[in-house]
């Protein structure tokens, strides 16, 4: 079973009102990429991936008059995806969605959200944030999409699909503003993270097949304000102390070492030279009954990956399709 994680960037940017893909030579949200380009970069990476699954992360919006989980199957469908059944759980108000798109002749798919050991994820949860003994309201502006997913083969696996809390001080105008704001966006990812976890315990002590994917916005090191806190979000999720951890080979790397190369899940630009960032943002933590299976991971990276790096094509489609690249894991079943 191959399952992928994949953060679009501005996928919703492609699609009109009913869903149709403007596929023309207008911008889209991507920086100096057209509609056009971006969708034909996109259909060559999903045929590239033929996966299972694929938890799309900021998939196209689904608000009003909107259906992002139709706009996705047309999609799958102009370029003969073999993913091409959509599924979405709570919308959420910010344009990027969190979809399943699978191939319904491998796996049956069902929105299964649960309260075991926290509250839904499209309610609330209260935590005192800011150390003040005040307990403050905390809520998922993208509500994970919590899903049962069984297999032809007859194996049953529980998928949470994740768009934590950026981390980035949009809106600040000096330094000061952006490291309060740096750090309250901080303590909400954290908070959101805790809470992920309680979730994750319920499905370890239940004996789930477990799988948490997506986009973290965080990871070991990632910045200044980790020693603040002491730990990341990432680490949170994955599991502490003497309870049954998650793992990700990616993350164990990356916590594994204070200095030297990583593996990197997306690239994007900065300041105002636009110069190039790498950062491991994108994760597929599996529960150890799911690590038992002897799973593979990797990352379609364009430059680290040398099937990818050969491939000029599919290189160069990467890059254009969006600002983060595919996370896979191959499970043999």
């Amino acid at each position: 079973m191959k399952i992928v994680t994949y953060n679009v960037e501005w996928f919703s940017n492609l699609f009109d009102d009913e869903g149709n893909l403007f596929d023309d030579d207008r911008w889209s949200g991507r920086w100096d990429v057209t509609r056009a380009q971006q969708t034909a970069a996109l259909g060559a990476v999903f045929q590239a991936l033929d996966a299972d699954g694929v938890m799309v992360i900021e998939a196209p919006d689904s608000h009003a008059r909107r259906d992002g989980a139709g706009a996705l199957e047309g999609f799958a469908a102009k370029f003969g995806i073999r993913a091409r059944k959509a599924i979405i759980g709570y919308v959420n108000e910010t344009q990027q969605e969190i979809i399943f798109l699978y191939d319904p002749d491998v796996l049956s798919v069902r929105h299964d959200p649960r309260e075991d050991g926290a509250p839904r994820f499209d309610e609330a949860i209260k935590m005192d944030l800011d150390v003040d003994a005040q307990l403050d309201t905390v809520k998922w502006s993208k509500p994970p999409l919590e899903i049962e997913v069984t297999h032809t083969s007859g194996a049953v696996f529980r998928l949470i699909g994740v768009h934590a809390k950026s981390k980035a001080p949009h809106g600040a105008r000096n330094d000061a503003q952006a490291m309060r704001i740096s750090i309250a966006n901080r303590r909400k990812q954290l908070a959101q993270c805790i809470w992920l976890r309680r979730r994750v315990e319920a499905h370890l002590e239940a004996g789930d097949n477990a799988i948490v994917l997506g986009d973290f916005n965080d990871g070991p090191g990632l910045d200044e304000y980790e020693k603040l806190f002491g730990r990341s979000g990432v680490e949170i999720v994955l599991g502490e102390g003497n309870g049954e951890q998650m793992f990700d080979p990616h993350a164990r790397f990356a916590l594994s070492q204070r200095i030297g190369a990583m593996p990197v899940t997306a690239r994007f630009t900065v300041g105002k030279d636009r110069h190039f960032m790498s950062a491991l943002l994108d994760y597929i933590m599996v529960s150890q009954s799911v690590r038992a299976m002897n799973p593979t991971w990797s990352i379609m990276h364009p430059f680290d990956d040398p099937e990818c790096f050969e491939n000029k094509d599919l290189c160069a489609a990467l890059l254009q399709a969006s600002d983060h690249f595919p996370v896979v894991i191959d499970i043999p079943l």
